[in-house]
């Protein structure tokens, strides 16, 4: 159980670390305007409602692929339970994206597309299994 625990914190970790990423991309690709104060909920909510399709398609890309590659890591790690270590990778992403759903206005469409996480994180299980690990041989 240990194992699946560790594996489970790696995956999230992962997720986490590659959602920030591609939010550092689509913030350079798409930028913010200048004087944007980001800790003021109108003015980000304005801006979230005006942002282009493609600047929130990262952002939601960034959440499918954080899921995908911590579901991965975790059912890669975790020996007796990969895909319910994956699944929870996706739940704590697919938790995430329901509190900045509540916090910041999305688009209807990027609030429905916020449960891909869970399927991505899924299918990050089956991948790892395809490709079992190799134990050394002594």
């Amino acid at each position: 159980m240990g194992r699946t625990i560790l594996a489970v914190v790696v995956g999230v970790v992962v997720a986490w670390l590659v959602i920030v990423l591609s939010q550092l991309a689509g913030a350079a690709a798409y930028p913010p305007p200048p004087g944007l104060d980001v800790t003021d909920p109108q003015q980000l909510a304005a801006f979230i409602q005006a942002a282009p399709v493609m600047a929130m398609a990262c952002v939601l890309g960034g959440w499918v692929l954080g899921a995908l590659l911590g579901g991965w890591t975790a059912a890669r790690i975790s020996r007796r339970h990969p895909r319910i270590a994956a699944l929870l990778v996706g739940a704590v992403v697919l938790a995430g994206v329901i509190a900045n759903a509540m916090m910041i206005p999305h688009p209807l469409w990027m609030t429905a597309a916020g449960v891909l996480p869970l399927p991505a994180a899924w299918l990050g299980a089956r991948l790892a299994r395809r490709h079992p690990p190799t134990t050394p041989s002594l």
